[in-house]
């Protein structure tokens, strides 16, 4: 009996350690093939982005046509851009966007910069939205017309 026990000790010891080499190496097999395919299926999702991108960026061509722009083509003025280069870039306010802007303020003359910085905080406090109630819209053409009044002021 003594050596049926052994014998059957050992095939069972044998088939433990036999199932757990088995299960480790076919479950990290299976792991392995799995991630292997992740990386060949993200490599080839981006390998196609990438060459979708550059066939986008190969069929855009900028072409520049000076007699448009001489032209006033699409309401291009090349007054407007007249200080770029001095970087005191600002373009001049439309003549009606000023009239806009002086019937705002109130004014009915063509103002001085302490009449318009005394009249913005006049109406600064009327329109703000925090006092009237009415949301932001008074506040945001208050200080756009404001700048505009200020670019006309030399």
């Amino acid at each position: 009996m003594n050596s049926i026990d052994y014998f059957f000790g050992r095939l069972i010891r044998f088939s433990i350690l036999f199932f757990i080499l088995y299960m480790i190496f076919t479950n990290f097999g299976t792991f392995l093939i799995v991630i292997t395919v992740f990386i060949i299926l993200g490599y080839y999702f981006i390998y196609k982005k990438i060459q979708k991108i550059r066939e986008q960026q190969s069929h855009f061509q900028f072409h520049f046509n000076a007699k448009d722009f001489q032209q006033g083509a699409q309401g291009f003025r090349f007054e407007d851009f007249q200080n770029f280069q001095s970087g005191n870039f600002q373009a001049q306010p439309q003549f009606g966007e000023v009239q806009k802007a002086k019937e705002f303020f109130g004014f009915t003359h063509s103002p001085t910069k302490e009449e318009i910085k005394k009249r913005y905080k006049e109406l600064a406090r009327k329109y703000h939205p925090d006092i009237n109630n009415q949301g932001d819209a008074l506040m945001k053409d208050l200080n756009h017309y404001r700048d505009v009044l200020m670019s006309t002021v030399s």
